[in-house]
């Protein structure tokens, strides 16, 4: 039986994605049809978790009239999710492709200001949501006036109710939750490097860096993503390099959601840690093959997956 997954979104998006031949400063601009989606880390990771043929319960805070459009939006998928009335309008995220270069350009409008009620009301809400053991996944940004301390509190009601934390954050929020302890940890090197303070230049670096992390109690499981070379999966007893076979990208985003998707479903069917994260890369790979907005879909994942090669350090 497949545990329990509940994902959380602290500053979800409405994303809008769209294409003009050439972006130009001036004249009107004349767009394709735009498409709309219900955005942010943890929504995302739901998504992906359904197209997989999996189940999960999404968090999230949502407000006004964007906020009623991503309700609605994620009812047309079938996503079960419980929300928390937020303080202000959801953000809107614009996602425009320029058609002559295939470049794309991404605007990410700030969420609405929490006081110090607010977070408050989210730490009790997800509380609520909480079913207990299984694996509650944080990913996305934070929103504008909740401090980085907000994440390692988080990260102890999770621990205290039993359940596993998968954490895909960056900058002070995620190394207060690290601080906490979190079960697997999915920087990107970049994060990894600010991380560690300074440059992980090559795989016996990292796999220094993931080392510390795991002897200090910060994480079990390190996934360092390194783009279009893969990732490095690191364990108390596992060290792996997994290497991604070349894609067209056509758009970067949901690339890292849909890889913490595929893992995260991978690990609640009891699937291996190495089973897992082959599922995650699969479906982060078959992510940048779609256009706009659009997620991975689950032929292309099964496509993949006998393509990605492990090498076992």
């Amino acid at each position: 039986m497949a545990q329990d997954i509940l994902t959380v979104t602290l500053n979800p998006a409405l994303d809008l994605a769209t294409a003009t031949e050439k972006l130009t400063a001036g004249p009107k601009l004349r767009c394709s049809a735009p498409r709309f989606d219900p955005g942010g880390g943890g929504l995302n990771v739901s998504r992906v978790i359904a197209e997989l043929g999996g189940h999960s319960k999404a968090w999230t805070v949502l407000g006004g009239s964007l906020g009623s459009m991503c309700q609605d939006l994620l009812r047309s998928e079938d996503i079960a999710f419980t929300f928390m009335e937020g303080p202000g309008m959801t953000r809107l995220s614009v996602s425009v492709t320029e058609e002559v270069s295939g470049d794309q350009y991404r605007f990410v409008l700030p969420g609405p200001e929490f006081g110090a009620a607010d977070g408050e009301r989210a730490l009790e809400s997800i509380e609520r949501a909480l079913s207990g053991p299984g694996l509650v996944v944080v990913s996305g940004s934070m929103p504008p006036g909740l401090p980085a301390s907000f994440m390692g509190r988080l990260a102890g009601r999770v621990s205290a109710a039993g359940a596993r934390l998968i954490l895909d954050s960056s900058g002070a929020p995620l190394q207060a939750a690290l601080d906490e302890g979190v079960f697997l940890v999915k920087p990107n090197l970049r994060e990894a490097q600010i991380l560690a303070g300074r440059d992980l230049p090559d795989t016996e670096a990292r796999l220094v860096f993931a080392g510390e992390l795991i002897d200090r109690g910060a994480a079990e499981v390190v996934v360092i993503s390194l783009g279009g070379e893969g990732a490095l999966v690191v364990g108390k007893d596992l060290r792996l390099l997994l290497r991604v076979p070349p894609v067209e990208v056509k758009s970067a985003v949901g690339a890292g959601d849909s890889t913490v998707g595929g893992l995260t479903l991978g690990l609640a069917r009891g699937a291996t840690l190495e089973e897992a994260a082959l599922l995650g890369l699969a479906a982060g790979t078959a992510a940048v093959s779609t256009v706009a907005t659009a997620l991975c879909q689950r032929e292309d994942v099964q496509r993949l997956l006998d393509q990605i090669r492990v090498e076992r350090l």
